[in-house]
């Protein structure tokens, strides 16, 4: 247990801007010191850890591939001109931008890339700091809860579906009804509790908004690419191999095979096209590639699996078996619970954490993977809370702060606690309802 609160503390506090892989890793090493974790334990965790972070990373690539060629500025450009001059109009055009950048690569990926963007566009409206937030804070909470739809689109997501035995196909089919009117209420919410402070009508834009002037502005990191050799042609049969790649891990998950390697076929292609349509060799990419994912979650995996053997899992067994005999007390036991955990743990160990006290608990097969779902709903949802139930979450804060834009916790969670808690009740009776229609008619 100490170690665990070790780890957690160092991955909070990061001295000197050290990244969370560096004390998973410590805590990973003591953990295997003390042979709390065996070899053979060692084999089953790089059997479940192994494909989802060699997934999440394939579509990292994916995404810094487009980033390199000013993908993600033209999309930009083009909610620019879609805004025509109104504050709303933005607010829903930027929350959109947030949602399909999780849904067709992952939450970290879209925090990375898109709050750099936001900011430009935003201070281009010269728009001052408190008429910005409403973009930022909506824009951050929508990017990590939109991994909830689809489980490829979180990398402990895909990590507790090995656990659990549930392929993507049918994680897909329960989850992305309930969790998609979820995102829609969340929205519907932070629209309410903003919508004063949205401005009406848009200040005029003090430099053009095109992928130029974004390759220009000194926030970016210039790679010293031409972002305009790419035709607006190119870049939509871009966006048509992307989706084209993203449906293919459900066909894959569908047939048995595994996401990882239609994923890396996905990195691969786009690669190898950069470097034989643009000259552009592979390398910058492949640097700038998050690495110590993999790092990161088998460190953090055996510090779990290392809690699990020393009996937190059978307590948890005991304390949760009497809330999850039904349906409903499944569904509302294990998400209230979720979010609790992820906002005192951080949703990574939590998730893990909960995934393997499921397994152990003799219950129905199908309660079994509502109650899994229920949980990636507190997650990747309730986690939302505070700041530091994510790692995307300290992430944008450590943006926003890199780009001059400092911003309280106090502030944050003035609106995460009038929009997180209503929202993961909201979803979580979403979920109850459309399993009981699955199962009503026959399709679970």
């Amino acid at each position: 247990m100490f170690t665990f609160f070790f780890t957690m503390m160092l991955i909070y506090w990061h001295p000197k801007g050290m990244h969370e892989a560096i004390p998973a890793a410590i805590g990973a090493a003591i953990i295997l010191v003390s042979g709390a974790v065996s070899f053979s334990n060692l084999i089953d965790i790089s059997a479940k850890v192994s494909g989802a972070a060699v997934t999440i990373i394939s579509t990292f690539i994916m995404a810094l591939v487009l980033e390199s060629i000013g993908f993600f500025h033209w999309i930009a450009a083009i909610l620019a001109e879609r805004a025509n001059g109104s504050g709303i109009r933005l607010f829903w055009y930027t929350n959109a931008l947030c949602f399909l950048m999780t849904l067709f690569f992952n939450n970290d990926g879209s925090i990375i890339i898109t709050t750099p963007i936001l900011l430009l566009l935003l201070k281009s409206f010269q728009l001052k700091k408190h008429q910005q937030l409403p973009y930022l804070i909506s824009g951050a909470l929508v990017a990590t809860a939109s991994s909830a739809p689809i489980g490829v689109s979180n990398m402990v997501n895909l990590i507790s579906l090995k656990i659990i035995d549930m392929s993507l196909y049918l994680q897909t089919t329960m989850m992305f009804v309930p969790s998609m009117l979820g995102l829609l209420f969340l929205v519907g919410m932070l629209f309410a509790v903003f919508y004063k402070d949205l401005p009406r009508t848009l200040p005029p834009l003090s430099v053009p908004i095109t992928p130029l002037s974004f390759y220009q502005h000194p926030l970016r990191h210039s790679e010293g690419y031409d972002y305009l050799k790419i035709s607006e042609q190119k870049m939509k049969g871009i966006l048509l191999f992307v989706l084209v790649m993203r449906v293919s891990l459900f066909v894959a998950s569908y047939w048995h095979i595994p996401v990882e390697w239609v994923a890396v076929t996905g990195s691969v292609l786009l690669l190898g096209w950069r470097w034989y349509a643009l000259q552009m060799k592979p390398f910058d990419v492949l640097r700038k590639a998050p690495w110590h994912i993999l790092i990161f979650a088998f460190g953090m995996y055996i510090i779990v699996y290392g809690l699990n053997g020393a009996g937190l899992g059978h307590y948890l067994v005991q304390q949760l078996q009497p809330y999850v005999s039904n349906l409903f007390h499944a569904i509302f036991t294990m998400g209230s619970m979720m979010s609790i955990l992820s906002n005192v743990f951080n949703n990574h160990p939590a998730l893990m954490i909960g995934t393997l006290t499921l397994t152990e608990m003799r219950i129905d097969p199908l309660i079994l993977k509502a109650a899994y779902l229920a949980m990636i709903i507190g997650s990747d949802i309730g986690s939302l809370l505070l700041p530091t139930g994510t790692l995307a979450t300290l992430l944008w804060l450590h943006i926003l702060q890199k780009y001059r834009y400092p911003l309280p916790w106090s502030t944050y969670t003035k609106i995460s606690l009038l929009v997180i808690p209503p929202t993961v009740l909201f979803t979580l009776a979403m979920l109850y309802s459309w399993i009981f229609f699955l199962s009503l008619v026959h399709l679970l």
